[in-house]
């Protein structure tokens, strides 16, 4: 006797296979705290070693850029938060111990940077939240509340306490504190959001590698040669190859060109070499920061304009693509369209006619009545197909004009004696006007009078029973215009705007009007492939002018 499967003890089943359990999303980073403290830890001793002015104070904190920068990429959360700023406080606080600082302003100086930090991580989230720095609201918004406001409270701070533990001048402490770390956060802040794995891709290739060591390398040769070495004449290259950078390199490069420029400018200010070695340590370290904020740190802005200009030109170039994907599609449904409706209502036309002339059978009158009902319908139904035809070729560029010397009152004379044989043009008076001799054109002939004839047919339909169609030529500076001017009901601006849009019938749709909206918007190609031009001059109750202008032969 055999179990079913139904039936089967569990113990004699298969354990189940075990799926993979993702990792928590903080964890895709468990080193970075550790890694960024450490280096906080090293910049601290390297700030405050080489790089105190104002009463212990750094005129160039590097550990704050790199913390936040690190913090804004990292974060994933409350918990990580609270570790990840532990963390930070620990590199501080053994970086000011090993630089020797007292525990008292060890755990003074730790408190101030924990709420520089902090402040700069708040504002960033609340102001730049994409921390996109490759738009110029993207980066605006980050220099001016991560790097200018956040470092405020802190400055006011420590400014009050060294006063207070060591009588030191407040607003010199403070603003030697502002400008530092607001240099740290503005250039290692922006370095560090600026290296992204996408921003990455594009130094893969051996020739931008080369491109950007050359480039950087030229700029910490020639400021070694203005900061350390003293040698003025070339301090302006300085600017001339940020900008390079900044065209070339865009982002990435420029925040890693201004990193370059603030290590060496302030650092060998506060040195005693280049052109701000005359003056005292905290001027000497202040004029250093100012050259960098206010002479080259806007570079970043002009680097992310340069970025935007260039997602915005990928953007455009990506939808005139789908546009013209999407435009050779319905070009091509357009044509298939109106080859599969010309066979057809040929047949329905011939087996009309047929009706209507009594050749199937005797005929009344109201047969014969709806026979021609059913070809008239017919024919507008063909005339449909010709021009869906017509739209799809030009548009796909396949139709091809002959242009040659064209005489055109010739043209309008025979468009006037076709159209007034029309049964709706019966009571419409026609006048053609021709101002001039030698009004000879370069235009298709054939082209043309399809042209002149639809302008023709839909002066006879908006125009009232007994009303005047004018056709007139006349020379004008290089070419020839062709008017066609009707007594109808005229057109508003907002219509005039509208009217050679495919398809658009302008509110007439239910009207008893015959169209398809069409062709006004068939005319037009036409008229451009003849390197012409076509328009309209209309004042609602006055009638309109339609004209066309066409080279002179």
């Amino acid at each position: 006797m055999t179990m079913s499967p139904a039936l089967e003890p569990l113990s004699a089943r298969p354990a189940p296979k075990a799926r993979p359990v993702a990792a928590p999303q903080g964890s895709r980073q468990p080193l970075a705290p550790v890694f960024t403290a450490m280096a906080v830890m090293i910049l601290t001793v390297l700030s405050l070693t080489f790089a105190r002015s104002a009463d212990m104070v750094a005129a160039l904190w590097g550990s704050a850029g790199l913390a936040v920068a690190v913090w804004l990429r990292t974060s994933r959360g409350p918990m990580y938060d609270l570790s990840f700023g532990g963390l930070v406080a620990l590199g501080l606080a053994a970086g000011n111990l090993l630089a020797g600082n007292s525990a008292e302003t060890t755990a003074m100086f730790t408190v101030a940077n924990m709420i520089d930090v902090y402040a700069a991580v708040l504002l960033a989230r609340r102001f730049a939240p994409t921390l996109n720095l490759a738009s110029v609201e993207g980066a605006s918004r980050f220099l001016i509340s991560a790097a200018a406001v956040a470092p405020l409270p802190a400055a006011v701070f420590v400014g009050g306490m060294l006063a207070w533990m060591n009588g030191a001048d407040f607003f010199q402490t403070a603003q030697t504190w502002w400008f530092g770390h607001a240099l740290s956060i503005a250039v290692v802040g922006s370095f560090g959001l600026a290296v992204t794995r996408r921003e990455l891709v594009r130094y893969r290739t051996p020739v931008r590698i080369v491109e950007a060591a050359i480039l950087l390398g030229a700029l910490a040769a020639v400021c070694v040669g203005v900061f350390l070495a003293g040698s003025a004449p070339v301090a302006f290259l300085v600017l001339p190859l940020l900008l390079v950078i900044a065209v070339r390199l865009r982002v990435i490069g420029t925040t890693a060109g201004l990193v370059v420029i603030t290590v060496l400018s302030v650092g060998g200010s506060m040195l005693g070499y280049g052109p701000y070695a005359a003056f005292e340590g905290p001027e000497r370290a202040m004029m250093a920061q100012l050259l960098v904020l206010m002479g080259y740190l806007p570079i970043l802005l002009v680097a992310a304009l340069l970025e935007e200009r260039d997602r915005l030109g990928d953007r455009a170039r990506a939808g005139q693509a789908r546009a013209e994907r999407a435009s050779e599609a319905k070009s091509r449904l357009l044509a298939n369209v109106a080859h599969e409706i010309k066979s057809p209502v040929g047949g329905v036309i011939g087996i009309g006619e047929l009706w209507k002339t009594g050749q199937l059978g005797p005929v009344n009158a109201t047969q014969t009545e709806m026979a021609d009902m059913l070809v008239r319908t017919a024919r507008q139904v063909e005339s449909l197909a010709h021009d869906l035809l017509d739209v799809a070729r030009a548009e796909s560029g396949a139709v091809k004009v002959e242009l040659r010397p064209t005489d055109v009152p010739g043209v309008l004379d025979d468009v006037r004696r076709a159209t007034a044989l029309r049964p709706e043009a019966q009571g419409i008076r026609f006048e053609m006007i021709s101002e001039g001799d030698g009004l000879i054109a370069l235009a298709d002939s054939q082209r043309l009078a399809q042209v002149v004839g639809n302008l023709t047919s839909n002066a006879v339909k908006y125009g009232p029973a007994g009303g005047v169609v004018v056709l007139r030529a006349c020379r004008i500076h290089d070419g020839v215009r062709i008017e066609v001017t009707d007594s109808g009901p005229g057109l508003s601006p907002e219509k005039q705007a509208q009217l050679f849009e495919p398809f658009n019938r302008l509110g007439l749709e239910r009207s008893a009007v015959e169209g398809h909206g069409i062709g006004l918007a068939l005319a037009k190609r036409l008229v451009e492939l003849q390197g012409g031009a076509i328009g309209v001059d209309s004042t609602p109750g006055q009638g309109a002018t339609f004209w066309v202008e066409l080279p002179a032969a």
